[in-house]
């Protein structure tokens, strides 16, 4: 079938659907996810982009087997428009479709490597040229350009890259989704589902305000995403004295529980395992952009094992044309190379490090699809003193730094002095809450132990008696010491409240110099 033929037929298929899209949007608003099931988990899967027009040519096609054989998939990028910045798709306006594969042998070599058992997925998008969205004039017309690649490289997985200019353009960013949209009704009708990944910058504190507008208006539009994956490279300021695993982890679990947010805003509660799996992860091996941040084989192997220990869906990298040593003749490694990782990584490879488990293809998790999950909706479970290691939050309490509690069988722990701030409140920048996620109450906890002495070590505490700061007394075999002066105020309330209580618990250390 022709090209003409085919695109002559999508635009009807685009006009039809915009009519029933039009006459039954509140019944696709509410019934889109009801027809989305799916009952296992999508497969995990790494795969590492490739730059398809950086030279030199990057011999993707050749596969790289693990010890089992298993050869991963690739991300070919990037698709942009073309250079006359019309909403024609080409490989980063060097190249069109017809061109890379006449000039690039570019279909054959995507070929050799599917007879292999590895797919292709393609990226839109990336940080330099014009997103597709950013210059086509309408969301039927963006789906078509869509559409072009989609059938010319029989893709069922895509992924936008939306960063730079393209991630700040509100215009493009509801166009993009109306397309997304469109294409997955479209396909999905015909039995071809496509799954569609968002890439988008990230900072320890997880998403920023336009990444975040990116997600939300890919849901508004009714578009089932596979995943977000975040750019865990770059930081700059913001990884302060973190080093690269530790700012890349804090910037997965702030990311988890925005995502979990803005899903549950869009009326799509999910739990927290299947959140992880809705995230993907591509750190720039080696130098990043910014100087002083490196990424080294250290730091893969741990991200590879919080990865796989939290159960994140998508493992990438930044880039399997740069997964190497540099030689010699390339001396300043402070200095981005397209070749190299600018890093000695000896024998290792970090294509090899970062995939460890993700045994997965992006063509098995393709037909995944999202639902509401009932269980996450469920209301909060009330709290039990006597399975809760810590105490439950008190809205009339005041918490220090430091201090943990339990609320709704999670444990939190205060950033600052607080008072009244709802742990669970579902605030979308971490620094507009005083409190921190550490982990569910688990099955079998207790009140964590009181440390007490033998009677006598202090005087026991008396109501009736007024104590100067300094004082140290013996409440139900627990050492206290006052604050400031009292009388009558009972220490024990200290263990619920203990920024307002004038006694303080005494520490194990805290006795011994005493007895010393």
């Amino acid at each position: 079938m022709s090209t003409t033929v085919r695109l002559s037929r999508w635009r009807v298929t685009l006009a039809v659907l915009i009519v029933l899209a039009t006459a039954v949007a509140g019944v696709l608003g509410a019934r889109m996810y009801e027809a989305r099931a799916t009952q296992e988990p999508a497969p995990h899967w790494f795969a590492g982009y490739v730059d398809v027009t950086a030279t030199p040519s990057y011999a993707f096609e050749e596969g790289s087997a693990d010890a089992e054989g298993h050869v991963p998939d690739v991300v070919l990028s990037f698709i942009v428009a073309d250079e006359d910045g019309s909403c024609t798709p080409s490989w980063g306006t060097y190249y069109g479709l017809d061109e890379a594969g006449a000039q690039l042998d570019l279909d054959r070599r995507i070929q050799r490597l599917r007879e292999q058992g590895a797919g292709v997925v393609v990226s839109f998008g990336g940080a330099i040229n014009q997103e597709l969205a950013t210059v086509c004039d309408s969301a039927e017309e963006l789906a078509e350009a869509y559409l072009q690649v989609i059938e010319r490289y029989d893709l069922d997985t895509i992924d936008l890259d939306i960063e730079g200019p393209a991630l700040e353009d509100a215009k493009s960013n509801a166009l993009r989704a109306e397309a997304v949209a469109l294409l997955q009704q479209q396909l999905g009708a015909e039995g071809r589902p496509l799954a569609v990944w968002l890439t988008l910058p990230v900072i320890p504190s997880g998403l920023t305000v336009d990444g975040r507008e990116v997600v939300s208006a890919m849901l508004e539009s009714g578009a089932d995403l596979a995943g977000v994956n975040l750019m865990t490279m770059n930081y700059g300021q913001a990884r302060e004295s973190r080093s690269m695993f530790d700012a890349s982890a804090a910037a997965m679990r702030s990311t988890h529980r925005q995502l979990g947010i803005i899903y549950e805003q869009a009326g799509i509660p999910l739990r927290s395992s299947v959140l992880w799996g809705k995230l993907g992860a591509t750190p720039m091996i080696g130098q990043n952009d910014v100087v002083d941040e490196v990424f080294t084989v250290d730091d893969a192997q741990r991200f590879n094992e919080f990865a796989v220990e939290n159960g994140i869906g998508r493992m990438s990298m930044w880039s399997l044309n740069r997964d190497a040593t540099c030689g010699s003749n390339y001396p300043d490694t402070s200095r981005v190379s397209d070749a190299c990782s600018g890093v000695d990584q000896g024998d290792v490879r970090f294509s090899e490090v970062l995939s460890q488990s993700y045994i997965g293809h992006a063509a098995q998790a393709a037909s995944a699809t999202t639902e509401p999950d009932a269980a996450a909706a469920a209301a909060p479970q009330d709290d039990d003193p006597e399975t809760s290691p810590y105490p439950i939050w008190d809205e009339e309490a005041s918490y220090l730094e430091g201090t943990k509690i339990v609320w709704h069988r999670n444990v939190y722990e205060a950033k600052w002095w607080t008072r009244g701030d709802l742990p669970d409140n579902p605030v979308l920048e971490a620094w507009d809450t005083p409190w921190e996620l550490i982990g569910p109450v688990l099955p079998g906890e207790t009140p964590m132990p009181v440390f007490t002495v033998e009677k006598g070590t202090y005087p026991t505490w008396k109501g009736s008696t007024s104590y100067e700061k300094g004082d140290r007394v013996l409440s139900e075999g627990t050492p206290y010491e006052a604050k400031w002066w009292t009388e009558g105020d009972s220490p024990d309330a200290a263990q619920g409240n203990p920024d307002s209580s004038p006694w303080v618990p005494l520490t194990a250390e805290d006795v011994a110099e005493d007895l010393d």
